[in-house]
């Protein structure tokens, strides 16, 4: 068999597994080119999470940096709701003064990484996608301010905070990426 007839044969393949699996192709073809132009992204991850988006389907690239934006709305909304909870004193024993002081900047922090979240949305959206990759940036930097408030308190992060921070990170990367995707093609 020929090269080029096993390219053919490997690509149909490839789409068929895509298509039986319910995985968009442009989330897929999306997801490698932001994983091939910046290592900090985790391919499974993006693939994976903006699969569940009811918007991805049939969304083109930018269409996409939106999707990640919206999820990082999404995903800094819950952790307010998480940290809120925590301080509330609901748990015993409720936070001691060093905790509750790191929870709430990080409380803080998620409310700007809601508006930086947004921001890029609305800034992709107005095609102006040199500032909608700044602001998803900008929510990258504000998660690691949450967890760094925790470290310089000599503090391990709770669970929720640790996780969502973790996961704000790597949507934060994923909206970066592919917005620069748009920018440098």
């Amino acid at each position: 068999m020929s090269r080029a007839l096993l390219m053919v044969v490997a690509l149909a393949a490839v789409h068929g597994l895509i298509t039986l699996t319910g995985v968009d192709a442009t989330v897929v073809a999306t997801c490698l080119a932001a994983s091939n132009s910046d290592r900090r992204v985790n391919y499974d991850f993006c693939v994976s999470e903006l699969n569940k988006h009811r918007d991805s389907p049939g969304a083109d690239t930018p269409g996409l940096a939106k999707v990640a934006a919206n999820v990082g709305v999404n995903s800094a909304g819950g952790a307010v709701n998480d940290i809120e909870a925590l301080l509330a004193a609901k748990q015993q024993p409720p936070p001691d003064a060093r905790t509750s002081a790191a929870l709430r900047l990080c409380e803080q922090l998620y409310y700007d990484m809601e508006l930086a979240f947004a921001g890029a949305y609305d800034e992709i959206n107005a095609l102006n996608y040199t500032a909608g990759k700044q602001m998803a940036a900008d929510a990258d930097s504000l998660v690691r301010r949450c967890t760094g408030g925790f470290a310089e308190a000599g503090l391990v992060p709770p669970e929720p905070v640790a996780r969502r921070s973790a996961y704000a990170v790597q949507i934060a990367i994923v909206c970066t990426a592919i917005t620069n995707l748009i920018i440098s093609p």
